[in-house]
This record gives C-alpha cells, sequence and structure tokens, in this order.
C-alpha cells in the first residue's frame, strides 16, 4: 500500500470520530475500510442503551461496504479513545476481527492502528486472530 493511500485512509478513520455515537463509554471509535479497488469506507461506533445492539466502528465500515456490494477488501485503520481524544492504539474487538476475517485474507489484510497521522502500528489479521474460524473450517 503506498503512504498517500496509507494517509488517506488514517485521516478517514479519525474523521470517522466526529460521528461517533458513544453517550454511554464516552469511548468514540472511527475507522476506515479500504476495498481491493481502493474505495474507503468509513465507520464509527454507535451505541445503544441496551448495550447489545450496539456497533463498532469496524463492523459499521464493512457491513456499509457489504451494503455497497464490496465483499473484497485489503485494508482498515481503526482510531479511538475516550470522548474521542486518541492517546494510544486502539486495536479492534474480538468480534470485529472475526467479522473481518469473514471476508479478508488473514495473511494478506492489513490492519494499521493509529495514535495520529505519524504514530502507527501495521498488523496482519493474522496476527491479531490466530487460528481464525472461516468459511474453510466449516469445509474441512
Amino acid at each position: 500500500m503506498n503512504e498517500q493511500i496509507k494517509k488517506d485512509m488514517i485521516a478517514e478513520a479519525f474523521k470517522m470520530l466526529e460521528y461517533s455515537y458513544a453517550p454511554y463509554s464516552h469511548f468514540k471509535v472511527g475507522a476506515a475500510l479500504l476495498s481491493a479497488n481502493g474505495m474507503l469506507y468509513g465507520g464509527c461506533n454507535v451505541e445503544n442503551a441496551a448495550y447489545g445492539p450496539s456497533n463498532c466502528a469496524e463492523r459499521t465500515a464493512v457491513f456499509r461496504a457489504v451494503a455497497c456490494g464490496e465483499r473484497d477488501f485489503s485494508a482498515i485503520c481503526v482510531v479511538g479513545g475516550k470522548e474521542g481524544e486518541v492517546t494510544d492504539f486502539c486495536p479492534p474487538c474480538g468480534v470485529c476481527r472475526q467479522v473481518l476475517r469473514e471476508f479478508c485474507d488473514p495473511d494478506t489484510f492489513t490492519v494499521i492502528l493509529a495514535k495520529s497521522p505519524e504514530e502507527t502500528k501495521e498488523l496482519t489479521l493474522g496476527e491479531l486472530l490466530p487460528f481464525g474460524f472461516g468459511r474453510e473450517t466449516l469445509e474441512n
């Protein structure tokens, strides 16, 4: 992935923090999902008073992209923090890792965690979700 795409993803993830609806945890998260054809899909977390129906930023981005017909993704950037102030890296939760696993190759899909445009970490989905459960598990 080239540096400009990475910068665009980070900027989009930070922009998505502004749309976060987190009145209960006050922990705002933004995500930017890159499709294989170069389209960016932003997502933010959306909380609910019943907690269970809440949705994470990463899943919002995935579901938004899937609803637009996308099924092939190459990377995601995730940012988050209390009241939207990003002070540390914010990795995807386990549920989001599993949803990403449904659509992404764990060996090649890149997860970018950003504290700022300059301070980032890059991992593969496989590093974040070793021995992930995928469609091939059901086929074996």
